[in-house]
């Protein structure tokens, strides 16, 4: 396990997407080779079992297995961040517990959602995980209808095991944290650019690096406003569902993942596959995880 402040030298760290075999279950081959894909690339870490990674698909059984396969493969390459946060908080802290027994480096914890609670509430529950191990808190409000203000960061931001935020708020909020001394990361890969490199990011926490990540290392490391301004059509359209649907969709049209799907999430349409099409194979396709895209064959799509 890495201290704190070698986490936070992590500035790519890919919300890793989880790929599926042709009976439903998590492809362990196909997951480490889009892990392998990451390293070759330059990402510092990984985020397991996160949104992107469907652990909201997952029972624990398969969730803790997969931090703890990460840990087993990678933790030598890469930051193990596994998503271990719930919004029922004693469940948060037994995956906590377990996942830090698997070796994972971090955790990622998420505020309550649907079953909201007040402010104090709130505090009480990152208080307990943060007791547990370093964590990342992650603030998106468009998921969980509850924005996580300073006003309730800030004193959080003082424990010992606090790494910093994973935050979907925006520029100005990542600014006022990074002038306050508290480590952001962009949630928004469309901001990623302009939050590292004006608004002094630590980094971003990334969906489309799962795709291009030789592309989004380069574009975390320098200013590049050509690449990020070449780059804004093809994070709006991985965003054009709600995530993971359309990363789910590129990596199986570049055949890096089986057209294998977990309900609810569904492929993409053509109409929307073929604006993708074109858009990945603008790139080189050396810089593209599985290479050239294609529109799918429906016949080859398998939900479970």
């Amino acid at each position: 396990m890495r201290n704190i402040e070698s986490i936070k030298k992590a500035s790519l760290i890919t919300a890793i997407k989880t790929p599926y075999d042709l009976h439903g279950n998590i492809d362990l081959a196909g997951f480490d080779a889009l892990v392998e894909a990451q390293i070759a690339a330059g990402a510092d870490g990984i985020v397991v079992g996160g949104t992107t990674g469907e652990g909201q698909l997952m029972n624990w059984e398969e969730h803790l297995m997969l931090i703890a396969h990460s840990v087993n493969q990678f933790s030598d390459k890469l930051v193990i961040v596994g998503n271990t946060g719930s919004n029922n908080t004693r469940e948060a802290v037994k995956a906590t517990e377990y996942g830090f027994a698997s070796g994972m480096d971090a955790a990622l914890q998420i505020n309550p959602y649907y079953g909201r609670t007040s402010e104090a509430g709130l505090s009480e529950h990152f208080a307990r995980v943060l007791d547990i191990g370093p964590a990342f808190i992650y603030n998106v409000p468009g998921r969980t209808g509850q924005d996580l203000t300073p006003k309730i960061i800030e004193p959080l931001a003082g424990h010992a095991n606090f790494v910093g935020m994973k935050e979907c708020a925006g520029h100005e909020r990542i600014a006022y944290y990074e002038q306050k001394g508290i480590a952001c990361w962009s949630g928004n890969d469309d901001q990623a650019h302009d939050s590292r490199h004006v608004h002094q990011s630590h980094g971003v926490i990334s969906v489309t690096s799962n795709l291009v990540p030789q592309l989004f290392r380069a574009l975390i490391d320098s200013p590049n406003e050509p690449l990020n301004a070449q780059l804004q059509p093809l994070m709006n359209w991985l965003f054009c569902e709600p995530n993971p649907i359309a990363i789910n969709t590129a990596l199986a049209m570049t055949g890096a993942a089986l057209p294998v799907f977990r309900l609810p999430y569904v492929p993409l349409s053509e109409s929307q596959q073929r604006t993708g099409v074109e858009l990945i194979n603008q790139l080189n396709a050396e810089t593209v995880v599985g290479g050239v895209a294609d529109v799918i064959n429906p016949a080859d799509v398998k939900l479970y």
